[in-house]
């Protein structure tokens, strides 16, 4: 396989009216680099309902740098760009979104982080164009990852960033179905530099990432790369059977000194609920743990190719 100084990865879902304007941005930006003829745009439609993939072979055709793969199912985002690092020639990979709220003015100065030999390097969005709930979602995110996965304080795991190759190579050899890029970037390296940038308003549309999709990041993280969830239910359950022992013994203190006090039947069931609810959550997280088992031990796939842009050797 070619190699090249940079490849770029794009994800794409439901952006055809924004495709070509950001192939002709990042082929600007790249011109006036002088890596025109050493970077290849890897654009991998997800599984896109619109007609993003007909306008990403029109743009491969155009286009010799641009490379088009297509996913016989939408596996989000995260498994979507590990496609895309799988053929992934460059030197370095810069990582970002399909909406042009990533400036490709920014990918030099991420290109030259990383000559400088850091392995991985994030943006730093100065001013966010984010919704306010996107915003509170991405802190808790934020917050979680510190706690999971031991990020450095003060980095935000930003989608816009920049690997090198050998760090691709080990990410690449993941093989689970719920991929977790950032995760797998803080359990190869802590080699990690920032870069700011301004944060630009969306070409046209709106995100794609719901509140429902953050909230499936978030279990990727929690129970794919990190048992804490696991020794926070073990951490419960004792403190649950302490709580108990106490309340065995204020009731008997309280039956032995005050006979005729009546039994709480609101008290009684609060309680039940209570512990009915923390022993269900126990159980959800454990169930969480072993799917995820059960699915990686059946090979569940990260992704399928449908086709690309490109013929593939045989």
């Amino acid at each position: 396989m070619s190699t090249c100084t940079l490849s770029i990865v794009i994800p794409v879902y439901r952006s055809a009216p924004i495709l070509p304007k950001l192939v002709g941005a990042v082929a600007a930006e790249m011109h006036a680099e002088g890596l025109s003829d050493s970077f290849e745009l890897i654009l991998v439609n997800d599984c896109s309902p619109d007609n993003s993939w007909h306008v990403i072979r029109e743009l491969a055709k155009s286009n010799g740098f641009v490379k088009g793969i297509t996913l016989r199912r939408n596996v989000g985002q995260h498994n979507a760009i590990m496609a895309g690092l799988h053929h992934a020639t460059g030197e370095y990979v810069v990582l970002m979104d399909d909406d042009l709220q990533h400036p490709p003015s920014a990918i030099a100065d991420i290109v030259k982080a990383l000559a400088d030999g850091y392995d991985v390097c994030y943006t730093n969005y100065l001013n966010r164009q984010h919704a306010a709930w996107k915003k509170l979602g991405s802190w808790f995110n934020d917050r979680m990852a510190t706690l999971l996965l031991g990020k450095p304080k003060g980095l935000y795991l930003s989608s816009f960033k920049g690997l090198r190759r050998e760090i691709v190579e080990e990410i690449v050899q993941y093989d689970g179905p719920y991929t977790y890029i950032d995760g797998l970037i803080l359990d190869v390296t802590r080699s990690i530099t920032t870069v700011d940038i301004e944060h630009q308003a969306r070409f046209e549309g709106e995100s794609n990432y719901t509140f429902t999709r953050l909230l499936s990041l978030w279990m990727k993280m929690a129970t794919s790369f990190s048992v804490f969830p696991l020794r926070l239910a073990t951490y419960a359950g004792f403190g649950l059977a302490a709580l108990s022992l106490v309340m065995i013994f204020v009731v008997i203190v309280q039956k032995m000194m005050f006979p005729e006090l009546p039994r709480g039947w609101a008290s009684t069931i609060a309680t039940i609920l209570f512990i009915g609810g923390i022993q269900t959550l126990c159980i959800g997280l454990v169930g969480e743990y072993l799917g995820r088992t059960y699915l990686k031990l059946n090979r569940k796939r990260q992704f399928v190719i449908g086709s690309t842009t490109w013929k593939k050797r045989g």
